[in-house]
């Protein structure tokens, strides 16, 4: 598949990731034995039952429990509701670590709230065609933080976003602009993202019940209603809107990546060999964000779902995944040691700095030897754009099975349709 036949030649691509139940997801990823599965929300006063629900899980919507339910109202519907009270520290470590996995793919991120942002990927096409990108960022959000997410991909915010609520949880959308009239022109006023319900029941009493209507309406007796909104309420039922990702974030702190392992790994040549890929994958990385990293954090979740760090400065920055490699293993046999099992490994490079602005010393060997290997490694980088992750491997990360510890590597497809979505616009 030609990935620029998913790119338009002008205009852009956005998605819109959107985290599911945010709240309660966290939750369950921080401690699955007591709530996956379960009907459980967030709320302010639990022990009161006074609190209002802030939000639910799937399985408690499903039961007839929504945001904005008193919590006695809700256990009357529902009494084996699980309701918890909310940690905002907790969910701002969860919502840093989910956009750091999004600012990885672009620089062009646009945070809107705790759970939820924009991205510019019109010049992401080294990872892959828009859809391709948004399956690597919610499989990278499942199997890292054990979060699902939503995730729309349009041309421009607004469609991108109403795109993102149309599978829940857990769905990729696309939503181009010959869909509009197809997905959009049928739903009422008030599912348009903007129009509220006061305006939703103007609207109605002008006889506009619909998305389509309203895209139709005069637009000077808009104008003459609401002002300036007047042309921005057709525009968008038209499906156009001209607003930019406003990038907020300060370029890259640090890159990570985890692993999920299928069962309890103990033998330390089993460990070395997930290290082994996990330092190739987040070299490669830092070398696409053309950046060097100083400080190494090794992440250690055992199988009672603890979770560990452990990190030390590097005293040369490096991009090679060979010295990351390296250096995980020296952290992880000082702090962990063998004969222990782990379930979830990871590593993050942190104290990133430009590669240009590096001035890095080498021995007279590292001098002769550091251009042939940099060429070796381009080429690989190359072979991998194109044919892609798995195209080169090293013997070292295959092991007996490979197929045990390269399983979490492989990208999950979805049931989303590839075939007809050769534009955007």
């Amino acid at each position: 598949m030609n990935v620029s036949e998913y790119y338009p030649a002008a205009g852009r691509v956005i998605l819109h990731v959107d985290m599911n139940a945010f709240y309660c997801s966290v939750h369950e990823a921080e401690e699955p034995a007591l709530y996956r599965g379960k009907a459980t929300a967030v709320a302010g006063s639990s022990e009161l039952r006074k609190g209002v629900i802030v939000t639910c899980s799937y399985t408690a919507r499903s039961r007839g429990i929504s945001t904005g339910m008193v919590v006695q109202q809700a256990m009357k519907k529902c009494p084996d509701l699980i309701v918890i009270r909310p940690d905002f520290h907790l969910y701002r470590q969860y919502s840093r670590a989910f956009m750091q996995i999004a600012y990885s793919y672009t620089p062009l991120l646009e945070a809107t709230s705790i759970d939820e942002c924009y991205l510019d990927i019109t010049g992401s096409k080294q990872f892959g065609t828009p859809i391709e990108i948004a399956e690597q960022i919610q499989q990278r959000i499942m199997e890292e933080l054990g979060l699902p997410c939503s995730i729309g991909i349009a041309p421009n915010k607004l469609l991108a976003k109403m795109a993102s609520d149309l599978k829940k949880p857990n769905g990729i959308s696309i939503l181009r602009m010959r869909d509009v009239p197809r997905i959009l022109w049928h739903r009422p006023c008030n599912e348009m993202f903007g129009i509220g319900k006061k305006t939703a029941e103007k609207l109605k009493k002008l006889g506009i019940d619909t998305i389509g209507q309203l895209a139709k309406s005069d637009e000077k007796m808009l104008i003459d209603l609401f002002g300036v909104n007047g042309t921005w309420l057709k525009n968008s039922a038209n499906g156009i809107h001209h607003s930019p990702v406003v990038a907020e974030r300060e370029a890259n702190k640090s890159i990570g990546h985890t692993t999920t392992l299928p069962a309890d790994v103990s033998e330390m040549g089993d460990i070395h060999r997930v290290f082994l890929n996990i330092s190739d994958q987040v070299a490669r990385r830092l070398r696409k964000h053309e950046m060097l990293s100083q400080g190494i954090q090794i992440t250690i979740r055992t199988p009672d779902m603890k979770t560990i760090t452990r990190s030390r400065m590097m005293d040369i920055p490096t991009e090679d995944a060979a010295v990351i490699y390296r250096e995980a293993c020296k952290l992880f046999a000082k702090h962990w040691g063998n004969g222990k099992p782990v379930r979830m490994l990871g590593i993050t490079l942190q104290t990133l700095i430009p590669r240009e602005e590096s001035a890095v010393q080498m021995d007279l060997f590292e001098y002769e030897q550091k251009p042939k290997k940099e060429s070796l490694i381009r080429i690989m980088d190359q072979l991998r754009d194109k044919f892609g992750e798995n195209a080169v491997v090293t013997a070292g990360m295959l092991g007996d099975d490979p197929s045990v510890l390269l399983r979490n590597h492989k990208v999950r497809g979805t049931s989303l349709q590839k075939d007809n979505l050769q534009s955007f616009d």
